[in-house]
């Protein structure tokens, strides 16, 4: 089987320099690991995952156990992390130079990947540009259509 042949086709995509607070909505809306960042043209420039809202040192500042996420939306108006969040893009945090497939790709090649960097999907991309997601979901989804046919 090919990356095609699994691929989630329809997904949410964002832009380098909207605001955090929008990548949080997309994610939440879309019930998507992660994001892929596109540019004005439509090519892949990175990933803003549900991972990149963790403890992130570059944003320059440190808070309590718990995750950004909690601060970004959270009720402390007035709060220095807080204002500092909200003003941040996309392209503060996100991950650049995601790893990729391209249509061809075997499950088999996806897996291992997933396995070997320690990551629920792999966008999938067609002249640098994401077509697809394979997920875990979707792996899934795969095994039990082999398996019901076999059955």
């Amino acid at each position: 089987m090919l990356a095609t042949d699994v691929m989630r086709t329809w997904f949410a995509t964002i832009k380098p320099n909207a605001p955090l607070l929008d990548a949080v909505h997309l994610l939440l809306e879309t019930n998507q690991r992660g994001l892929p960042v596109i540019d004005d043209d439509g090519a892949l420039v990175g990933i803003i995952s549900e991972g990149d809202f963790l403890h992130r040192q570059e944003l320059g500042v440190t808070g309590p156990a718990g995750f950004l996420l909690e601060w970004l939306v959270g009720r402390a108006e007035g709060h220095h992390m807080r204002e500092r969040t909200q003003g941040l893009q996309v392209d503060a945090v996100m991950t650049r130079d995601p790893l990729r497939v391209d249509e061809t790709a075997t499950v088999d090649d996806i897996v291992t990947r997933m396995d070997t960097h320690q990551i629920s999907q792999v966008l999938v991309v067609r002249d640098g540009k994401p077509i697809g997601i394979v997920g875990r979901t979707q792996l899934l989804s795969a095994l039990e259509r082999c398996l019901s046919r076999q059955q």
